[in-house]
């Protein structure tokens, strides 16, 4: 059927078409004012998500992913939070819905349980698409009932909001508190061992006794160097003493030697004098031989006392460079023994230190938790209360009554396809040639053939005028 054809047919049939029409509108009137008036009452909160925590001073990773929103919105629509809000409300004390839930379930299962799903079936949290704010809608027979619950909603999600960030650091603050017991335990035990060690070797873990004692060992070594050279200078005159005394330095610089040589050499120039003058057998001969005798002794003598000296020189070198070299054994145990301890004194100092790192850091974190543990601010903020609501959400008049008139075209334009289908009318030159299968012969003006009912119709019945059978009606 062309939309010619459709729109003659409507011209035709408008009184079946006006028919279904107003009747699709008068169901949706009367629906309209039977169904019930229900009213929604609208809040919205705001959940901070960018600044950083304020006792931990970061911001917390789990607050940026992509799912926070709706997490937030399951949240909001959990029991838990329904629970809250009941209490808030006083309905879990309340005799008239108690009786109602005997009604309902004979008093199986739970009265809190019942009501909060009742009261989650008329809450609707919705998510900003690209923003950090929660619409929360709830539906209800009443404005005030509306917006008191919708409000309730509100409150016990914030404090339930507060309630999961406080009760996990109430459990991780007992935890680090035993933790801590244990930190400091251990701290004191590694400082009470270090303490004794200390008490037991004599050494203080901060003095500088090792450097006094590796300088003690520095001078000693540099004054076994400086005996050395000494001793071997007076081992070698030693030696030199066993060949030619009279040739030592020590003999010849001494002075008393020289004095009596000078003497002896002036007494055996006389001597020579006089035994060439007198013979040998003269008493002044024999007087000078004498004294000569005697110089000799005392040179002899000096040169032997000057040999002990230069022996007991030596000696005593030798005695000190054995003490010397003693002490520098000694000095260099005694490092050795005093690096040990320092050694072990410093894993001890080394335990205290990390007993005190992990004492320090279990301290900071139990701080925090406790911290964390007595706050009273979320991240949570409310943007705007429920207030009432001066017009019913539902039903919804206007809309109603324009699924109403959709809906009734439709069924008025189905009504009349289907009338004109089962009673089909030659309406126009082409449904003589469609339906006839004759040529068209002409056409009569019908305008001035009024029928009594106002409609013009002129009807063609007589079947030898197009070859015989029934035809349809041909009408206007």
């Amino acid at each position: 059927m062309s939309l010619t054809q459709l729109l003659i047919v409507l011209r035709a049939r408008w009184i079946s078409f006006v028919l279904v029409l107003t009747c699709a509108g008068a169901l949706a009137v009367v629906a309209n004012a039977l169904l019930p008036k229900r009213y929604s009452a609208t809040a919205s909160v705001v959940l901070d998500v960018k600044s950083p925590d304020p006792i931990a001073g970061v911001v917390l990773p789990g607050a940026n992913a992509s799912g926070y929103m709706a997490t937030q919105a399951d949240v909001f629509r959990s029991e838990r939070v329904a629970l809250r809000a009941i209490r808030s409300m006083g309905l879990d004390k309340d005799p008239n819905l108690q009786q109602v839930w005997r009604e309902a379930t004979l008093g199986a299962g739970d009265y809190n349980a019942w009501l909060a799903e009742l009261l989650l079936a008329g809450l609707d949290v919705r998510p900003g698409r690209e923003s950090n704010v929660l619409a929360v809608s709830y539906t209800a027979k009443s404005p005030k009932q509306a917006a008191t619950v919708a409000n309730a909603f509100v409150a016990a999600y914030v404090g339930t909001t507060l309630d999961l960030r406080v009760e996990p650091a109430k459990q991780y603050s007992s935890f680090f508190d035993d933790r801590l017991k244990q930190a400091r335990d251990a701290l004191e035990v590694a400082q009470g061992k270090l303490s004794a060690y200390q008490q037991k070797k004599g050494l203080m873990a901060t003095d500088e006794r090792l450097d006094v004692e590796n300088g003690r060992l520095t001078e000693l070594t540099s004054q076994l160097v400086a005996l050395q050279a000494i001793a071997n200078e007076s081992a070698g005159r030693e030696g030199q003493m066993g060949g030619n005394p009279n040739q030592m330095s020590e003999v010849l610089n001494n002075g008393l030697v020289s004095s009596l040589k000078g003497d002896l050499a002036r007494q055996e120039a006389r001597l020579d004098e006089m035994s060439a003058k007198f013979g040998d057998q003269h008493p002044q001969v024999l007087e000078a031989k004498a004294s000569i005798a005697q110089l000799r002794q005392k040179i002899d003598s000096e040169t032997r006392r000057i040999s002990g000296s230069v022996t007991a020189n030596n000696s005593v070198n030798q005695q000190r460079l054995g003490q010397l070299r003693a002490s520098v054994e000694e000095q260099r145990s005694k490092m050795m023994l005093l690096k040990g301890m320092r050694d072990e004194a410093a894993v001890l100092v080394r335990d205290v230190e990390n007993a005190q790192r992990a004492y320090d850091a279990v301290s900071a974190r139990m701080n925090q938790t406790s911290m964390e543990s007595q706050t009273t601010q979320t991240n949570v903020s409310v943007l705007k209360n429920a207030s009432l609501p001066l017009e019913p959400s539902s039903p919804r008049t206007k809309i109603n009554l324009a699924i109403a008139m959709v809906v009734g075209v439709l069924l008025a334009l189905a009504t009349v396809i289907v009338r004109e289908t089962l009673d089909q009318r030659l309406r126009t030159e082409d449904d003589v040639i469609n339906f006839l299968k004759q040529p068209l012969l002409g056409a009569l003006p019908v305008h001035n053939r009024t029928r009594p009912n106002g409609r013009l119709r002129l009807g063609l019945s007589k079947v030898g005028m197009f070859g015989g059978g029934s035809v349809p009606r041909l009408a206007k």
